[in-house]
């Protein structure tokens, strides 16, 4: 099991930007590939970002493409999304999530760890 805690959310104006942290703990950071996914009131959790084991293979969800970025250090157990030109559309509980796979995956079934959520909300 890997224990993961989101931090980074808040309020900001649109085309601001944020940055969310996901600190992890437990196992071997490095053997999971990461995902970062959200959930807008009355939806379902989409998938946003992610990222492989190593770091050299990313995926970015269209709706964000372009302004949102993944990354991680494996040294440190982090793995981060910037958020930039952010919208109100983008307005949601941000969660971050660990696989035992090597390369990231858009959909929440190949993770099987999650953290607790942050939010992030983008007024007009």
């Amino acid at each position: 099991q890997v224990q993961l805690v989101e931090s980074g959310g808040g309020l900001v104006q649109a085309g601001g930007s944020l940055r969310l942290s996901c600190a992890a703990s437990g196992r071997t950071f490095s053997n999971y590939a990461m995902g970062w996914f959200r959930q807008a009131p009355g939806k379902e959790r989409e998938f946003v970002a992610s990222i492989s084991w190593s770091g050299r293979g990313t995926e970015h969800a269209d709706s964000v493409k372009g302004r949102f970025t993944i990354s991680r250090d494996n040294a440190k157990n982090t793995v981060y999304l910037q958020m930039n030109s952010l919208k109100p559309e983008d307005t949601a509980v941000y969660y971050c999530a660990a696989g035992r796979i090597p390369y990231g995956s858009s959909t929440t079934r190949a993770y099987d760890n999650w953290g607790q959520g942050t939010q992030v909300t983008v007024s007009s």
